[in-house]
């Protein structure tokens, strides 16, 4: 009940703070920049305000971006450059560290992997369900499921699949789904999750499984977006649903679908939850995020920690800025 109403007394401190200084911004900059009691005086006060009142709103938004954004990526590349405790400067050791690590070669190899399954497959998977969905009668049924996994937190949902995955040893019950299915099937119960690269592959079922849901709802919408009668005239012409597919529906949706992919890309370049709750990085499944975090909170050793981070901002950034690029250009269009 505490927690309850110290979170309301903040929302509503929150609330009067924004309040009292729109409001008192706006005092000020109108009782401090009065037009003079020539026209041309106050026409040109008038201006100056109306030029100065939007920056108003953005000036708390742009210092708490400086704040919690733009700052920690400088110390990050900072700190980069120093050693353990950043107490000493030692040039490009940690980015040399790095590449003759095994086990920086192997997050890098896992992530690339990452890459390269769970952007395709989610979107992919999206995309048929999206089509498929609006065919029948109970489809809103079906997607209100599929995308019920986007509520769950990616810790929750490697709970969920913990239990899909269990092994207890030969000789005990068995309460994994899989290893139900494995026994039913006459084999040895496994435990998956140390089975060298398969356990991997497992890990990015979760992640394909909670984003399938976002494709699916961004691609339906675009879906949708298609003029009917565009459709109804390649019926006329003769094309059947699959040629309506490929000729009709993908190239009229390419610019949602290159950011759906976009979009679940820089979230697998960040995936940590799923590794770290699962295996915590170990037999083989380890990634950048989790790696970083073993370095720099575990080991105490920032300035490696911080080569990690930059190595993942690097990654990340040429994506953003397509994307950004892409959707001014798709903005610009309109």
């Amino acid at each position: 009940m505490e927690q309850v109403l110290g979170a309301v007394l903040a929302v509503i401190v929150a609330l009067a703070a924004a309040v009292a200084y729109f409001w008192g911004s706006n005092w000020l900059l109108d009782k401090f920049l009065v037009g003079d009691a020539s026209a041309e005086g106050s026409v040109r006060q008038d201006r100056l305000r109306t030029s100065i009142r939007p920056w108003l709103f953005l000036a708390p938004a742009l210092l708490f971006l400086s704040l919690y954004l733009v700052y920690p990526v400088f110390e990050t590349i900072r700190l980069s450059l120093f050693n353990a405790n950043g107490s000493r400067f030692v040039g490009f050791s940690n980015y040399i560290w790095a590449i003759n690590d095994a086990n920086f070669r192997q997050s890098l190899l896992n992530n690339f992997l990452w890459l390269l399954i769970v952007p395709a497959l989610s979107t992919a998977f999206g995309l048929v369900i999206a089509v498929l969905a609006d065919r029948v009668w109970w489809g809103n049924i079906a997607k209100s499921l599929i995308f019920m996994p986007m509520a769950i937190s990616f810790v929750g949902a490697s709970v969920i699949w913990r239990f899909v995955y269990a092994y207890r040893g030969p000789d005990q019950p068995q309460i994994g789904v899989l290893n139900a299915i494995a026994t039913g099937l006459g084999n040895p119960p496994q435990n998956w999750l140390t089975i060298i690269p398969w356990n991997s592959f497992l890990l990015m079922v979760i992640l394909i499984w909670i984003q399938t849901g976002f494709a699916m709802v961004i691609l339906s919408a675009a879906l949708r977006g298609i003029p009917e009668e565009t459709i109804e005239a390649a019926r006329i012409d003769g094309a059947n649903d699959i040629q309506i597919f490929f000729t009709i529906m993908i190239p009229q949706i390419t610019g949602t679908l290159i950011v759906v992919w976009t979009t679940i890309t820089i979230t697998v370049l960040k995936v940590f939850d799923i590794v770290f709750a699962m295996t915590g990085g170990q037999f083989q499944t380890e990634v950048l995020a989790n790696l970083m975090y073993s370095w720099m909170f575990r080991s105490g050793d920032f300035g490696r920690g911080s080569t990690i981070a930059v190595v993942i901002l690097i990654a990340v950034l040429p994506i953003m800025i397509w994307n950004i690029r892409n959707a001014n250009r798709e903005q610009g269009t309109r």
